[in-house]
């Protein structure tokens, strides 16, 4: 059973999008499928396995944590390039202060997991 710390190396956000993609749509299309109480005759329409459920769970939060981590990067740049807090908190749909103390514990954490 995979977990988001097991594929972080696997995968990069991109690649995770593409196979969360795969998965996602074969499940929405078997799920279409199942209304009709046939047997799939194609195997992409076969509904997901339990390997393949939990692996779509895991990849879920992998993409949200390395979207996260970008996130915050391109804070990093913004900021760098002259942005302020209240121009960030407006490209993030929040305000300066959130997006300034998201910001500010996102670094606390870096250090953090750098002492360990």
């Amino acid at each position: 059973m995979p977990a988001p710390d097991d594929l972080e190396y696997e995968y990069t956000l991109l690649t995770a999008v593409a196979r969360y993609d795969t998965l996602r749509t074969r499940d929405a299309l078997a799920s279409a499928s199942s209304s009709l109480d046939e047997t799939p005759l194609d195997p992409d329409l076969a509904p997901l396995s339990k390997e393949e459920a939990l692996e779509l769970l895991a990849l879920g939060e992998l993409i949200a944590r390395k979207a996260t981590y970008g996130r915050q990067l391109d804070v990093r740049t913004a900021r760098k390039a002259g942005a302020s807090w209240a121009q960030i908190g407006q490209s993030l749909g929040c305000t300066k202060q959130s997006a300034w103390e998201t910001h500010a514990k996102w670094l606390d954490e870096q250090v953090w997991t750098q002492q360990q």
